[in-house]
C-alpha cells in the first residue's frame, strides 16, 4: 500500500475545479514557457512548438521547423525603447539547431545551424542583450545570432543547465562539475567578446542536475545522489551543504558530508526553485523546504508522491505545486507546527547521587531532536487528477490558473471554477444587457 497522502473529494483550498484539454502534440510533452501574461508556448519530442491563450486555452500558432525533439526552449523579449516590445522565443533541438521565432505571428526569424552537438540548455542574459547556448561549448550570442564568442570544447557530456551571476558571470554544469565563466562584454560590434573560464568547483560527488539563483549573493546546486549545495554568487564559495535529507536527527550547526543508502532515483534532487528565505527542492519522491539563514532542512513530505517529483513551485500565497512521474499535481501549504515545551530536567534525592544521569541526558537528547525536527510542516490541501502519464512541469498563471505538459501527450489548463462561473455570468448578463432583454432598473 502507498504511503502517500491521499486527500478525498472535499478539497475546499483547492480553487482549481474546472479543466480545459489542449491538443495538438504527437509525443511527450517536456516545455512549458511563460510568453507575457496571457500566452505561452508549448514544446516537447514531437519538435513542433505550439503558442496558447491561458484564458480561453486557443490555439494561436503551430510552428514547424525543427526535425527532431526539443532539448530547451527560452523567452527572449526585446529590451529596445525606442521599438514596440517584441516577444520571441529561442527553441534548441536534437537535430543541433537553434531557432529564434516571433511569437506575434509564429514566423522563424532566423535559424542556427553550426553546432557540434545538441543544445542542452539556452539562457538569456537580458542586461547584456545577448543569449547562451551550451552543450560540448558555451557560445554567446547577440540577438541577430552573430556568434560573439565560445569556449573550447568542454566535454562530450557537455553542459546541461545553466545559471547567470552577477558581474557578467554563469555557473555551467558539466557533469558533477560546477564550472564559472565570465563574459567580457564589448560596447561595439561582435568583435571583442570573450568568454573565460574562471574557476572549476569539484564538491558535488555525483552529477549535478539542477541550478537555482536565489538572489544576486546566493545560488544553489542539487545532484544525482541527493547533495544540496549552497554558493555564494560573488565569490563562488561553499555556504553550506544538506546531504542527509533522510536523516531528520543530523545536528543544524554542522553539516556533515552523509551519503544516502537510498537507490540514486530516489535521492535525484530533480528540481530546486525559491524565494528570499528558502530552497524548495524535489528530491526523490519527496518535497523538502530548506532555509538558507538556519541552514538547515524546516519542513519534508519524504513521500510526496507515488513516483519522482519532477518540478516544484512556490506560490505567492505560501503554498507549493508539484507534479510527478505518477501523474499527479498537488497543492501544499506550508504551515508553521505548534512546538512542545521540553520536559524540565529531573530534580532532587536521587540526582546528588548520580541516579538521574541517565535521565538527564535522555531529556538533553530528547530536547535537541526537538531542536531539529523541522519548525512547520507541508499539509497536502489540493489534488490535481487529470493527465494520465508522468506530469513533466508546469506553468502558474495568477488568476487565469495553471497549465500542466504530460508525457500523455496532452497540455491542461486548470481554472478557478468560482471565477470562471462569475465570468460566465457576467458575460451573460452584459449579452442580455445589449439585446435589451433585461429591463436595467
Amino acid at each position: 500500500k502507498s504511503s502517500v497522502q491521499t486527500i478525498g473529494e472535499e478539497q475546499i483550498q483547492n480553487p482549481y475545479t474546472e479543466l480545459l484539454v489542449l491538443k495538438g502534440h504527437q509525443d511527450i510533452v517536456r516545455f512549458l514557457v511563460q510568453i507575457d501574461d496571457c500566452r505561452f508556448a508549448s514544446a516537447g519530442d514531437d519538435g513542433i512548438i505550439f503558442l496558447w491563450n491561458a484564458q480561453t486555452g486557443e490555439k494561436l500558432f503551430e510552428l514547424h521547423g525543427h526535425t527532431h525533439k526539443i532539448t530547451a526552449i527560452a523567452p527572449f523579449s526585446s529590451s529596445d525603447a525606442l521599438e514596440e516590445k517584441k516577444h520571441l522565443i529561442l527553441t534548441a533541438s536534437a537535430d543541433r539547431t537553434v531557432i529564434v521565432w516571433d511569437c506575434s505571428n509564429g514566423r522563424q526569424v532566423q535559424k542556427v545551424s553550426c553546432f557540434h552537438s545538441t543544445v542542452k540548455c539556452l539562457t538569456v542574459l537580458q542586461r547584456l542583450d545577448v543569449w547562451l547556448s551550451g552543450g560540448s561549448d558555451l557560445c554567446v550570442w547577440n540577438r541577430k545570432l552573430d556568434l560573439l564568442c565560445k569556449t573550447s570544447h568542454l566535454t562530450d557530456a557537455g553542459i546541461n543547465a545553466l545559471v547567470e551571476l552577477p558581474k557578467n558571470c554563469v555557473a555551467a554544469a558539466v557533469g558533477k562539475e560546477l564550472i564559472i565563466f565570465r563574459l567580457i562584454a564589448s560596447n561595439g560590434g561582435p568583435e571583442g567578446w570573450n568568454v573565460l573560464e574562471v574557476k572549476r568547483l569539484v564538491d558535488h560527488q555525483d552529477n549535478i542536475l539542477s541550478l537555482v539563483s536565489v538572489n544576486d549573493l546566493t545560488f544553489v546546486t542539487g545532484s544525482h545522489v541527493g547533495e544540496l549545495i549552497v554558493w555564494d554568487a560573488l565569490d563562488w564559495t561553499k555556504q553550506a551543504s544538506e546531504c542527509s535529507f533522510w536523516d531528520s536527527s543530523v545536528h543544524p550547526d554542522v553539516q556533515p558530508e552523509i551519503k544516502l543508502s537510498q537507490s540514486p532515483n530516489e535521492t535525484s534532487v530533480q528540481h530546486l526553485t525559491s524565494d528570499d528565505e528558502c530552497v524548495f527542492a524535489a528530491v526523490g519522491k519527496g518535497i523538502y523546504v530548506y532555509n538558507l539563514q538556519m541552514k538547515r532542512v524546516i519542513a519534508c513530505q519524504r513521500t510526496a508522491h507515488d513516483s519522482s517529483v519532477l518540478h516544484i513551485e512556490k506560490l505567492p500565497n505560501r503554498q507549493l505545486i508539484s507534479c510527478s512521474e505518477d501523474g499527479s499535481v498537488r497543492i501544499w501549504e506550508l504551515r508553521e507546527k505548534q512546538q512542545l515545551p521540553a520536559e524540565p530536567v529531573p530534580t532532587g534525592f536521587f540526582n546528588m547521587w548520580g541516579f538521574g544521569r541517565a535521565n538527564k541526558q535522555a531529556n538533553q537528547a530528547a530536547k535537541k531532536m526537538q531542536e531539529n525536527t523541522p519548525m512547520y510542516f507541508l499539509e497536502l490541501v489540493g489534488d490535481l487528477i487529470g493527465h494520465s502519464s508522468a506530469v513533466q512541469m508546469f506553468l502558474y498563471f495568477g488568476e487565469l490558473g495553471l497549465a500542466t505538459c504530460s508525457a500523455d501527450h496532452l497540455i491542461i489548463l486548470w481554472k478557478d471554477g468560482e471565477r470562471e462561473s462569475r465570468l460566465r455570468s457576467l458575460t451573460l448578463f452584459q449579452k442580455l444587457a445589449q439585446n435589451d432583454d433585461l429591463q436595467l432598473k
